[in-house]
């Protein structure tokens, strides 16, 4: 895709929610906890299949990765955090490395004593999906960004499917978003126009519709990920390349 045609889209994202994340750090506001609740329940899963590829079993790495959110959530560790360079995705995997080498048992002590968790964890879905996956030989670091750039594509499509209800049209969607993983050239677009209703030719222009919105949804949701004014173009060069790894 063309970074010049995403830019003034991107550009809208001057504050993202990270960076409204690190202003917490230095003033705590109503605003920031609620972004840092929605980053804590948006992205546990990458730092759970991080746990497990290092050898967690799948209930320690549950209570691991509940403990550090918690942690996260009422300690100050936010003042670590680099708040020009800082990407979200460095933050939480390092911040997780430490905890795993230092906070772990401790905070697992404080657990049992009456701590309790707030980030809600589903893991017979999480076991199944990390069963499923096939980066199976990857190591913990790529399983990590492998995992946090499906997150981001599951956020984008998750948006995406609600724009379509939105606007009465959650019936296109279900027959549209196939062509989002069609090879290139591979749609048969007469046969997508007769499950819409639609002709050829107004298919084409839903479908590329389709695809652009995508790109910008992904793409935003990628920024809110980053400070402001950091390369969005090299952490979607970046997550391409973890997803090709798998």
């Amino acid at each position: 895709m063309a970074a010049s045609t995403e830019t003034p889209k991107a550009a809208l994202f001057v504050t993202t929610r990270w960076t409204l994340v690190l202003a917490a750090a230095r003033a705590p506001s109503p605003e920031s906890a609620a972004a840092l609740e929605a980053i804590c329940r948006a992205y546990w899963y990458p730092l759970y299949a991080y746990a497990r590829r290092c050898g967690q079993a799948p209930a320690d790495a549950q209570d691991l990765t509940q403990e550090f959110f918690r942690l996260l959530l009422e300690k100050r560790w936010l003042e670590d955090a680099d708040r020009e360079k800082g990407r979200l995705r460095a933050f939480l995997v390092t911040a997780m490395k430490h905890f795993m080498a230092k906070e772990w048992r401790r905070a697992a002590a404080q657990r049992r004593g009456g701590g309790q968790t707030r980030v809600p964890m589903d893991t017979a879905f999480a076991e199944g999906r990390y069963a499923a996956d096939p980066g199976g030989g990857l190591a913990a670091d790529e399983v990590f960004d492998r995992q946090w750039a499906l997150t981001l594509l599951e956020l984008t499509m998750g948006r995406l499917e609600a724009e379509f209800a939105a606007a009465g049209r959650a019936a296109d969607f279900a027959v549209l978003k196939e062509s989002l993983t069609a090879a290139h050239g591979g749609l048969d677009y007469a046969s997508v126009a007769a499950r819409l209703g639609g002709t050829e030719g107004a298919t084409r222009v839903a479908v590329h519709r389709l695809r652009k919105r995508f790109r910008e949804i992904y793409r935003e949701e990628i920024a809110q990920t980053l400070p402001a004014g950091a390369d969005v173009v090299a952490e979607m060069r970046h997550l391409a390349n973890a997803l090709a790894r798998g």
